[in-house]
Formats: C-alpha cells, structure tokens, sequence
C-alpha cells in the first residue's frame, strides 16, 4: 500500500516537475519575443528620428555654409567653416565619448533587464 501511494506520489512530481519546465520555457519564449519587439521597436523609431534629423541637418549645414559663405564673401570659405565646426565637433564628442557611453549602457540595461 505504501509503496504504491510512493509510487503516485513520484509521478505526481514527475508531471509537476515536467509541466513547471514546459511554462518555465514558454515563459522564457514569450519574455525573448517581448524584449526584442521592444528592441526592434525602439531601433526602428531611432532610424525614423535620426534620419529625418539627418536630413534637417543636411540642410540647415547647407544654409549656414551658405549664409557663411555670404559673410566672409566666398562660399567655399562658408562650407569650410561649417566642416571645421563639424570636425570640432568631433573632436568634443570623442574626447567625452566614455561620458555618452554610460548614460546608453544604463539606458539599455535598464530596458533589458527591468521588462517585466
């Protein structure tokens, strides 16, 4: 009698142990789905804004080459301004390049590791 009643007690924790694996999968399936529709999302609006940024850019940098240009009363004087400001630029954004790089990491952290 005992030894049946442990025999039904094993397969009853064998079907446990089988089901809680199968939800602990689909779980682990659905959170992947999730967390890369939320990174896929998050790039494509990215793309969205930074190429209509690009572009307002483009051309603003084109107004002020010319306006420059205008100025100092040679054009090409007016786009190099504007490639010296954009190189300066540069220059800034590398030297504090580990002080973006931080704020982005936690940014990402944040949205892998804290979806619930």
């Amino acid at each position: 009698m005992a030894l049946k009643e442990l025999k039904y007690n094993i397969s009853e924790i064998d079907d446990h142990f089988n089901s809680y694996v199968e939800e602990s999968v689909e779980y682990a399936k659905l959170k992947s789905f999730k967390l890369s529709m939320v990174m896929v999302t998050y790039f494509a609006k990215l793309f969205i804004v930074g190429t209509i940024g690009l572009l307002a850019l483009l051309l603003l940098s084109l107004a002020a080459s010319l306006a420059l240009g205008t100025i100092v009363d040679n054009t090409m004087h007016g786009f190099v301004i504007m490639g010296l400001v954009y190189v300066l630029l540069g220059i800034v954004l590398y030297i504090f390049r580990e002080k973006i790089h931080r704020p982005i990491l936690r940014m990402f952290s944040k949205k892998f590791f804290d979806t619930p």
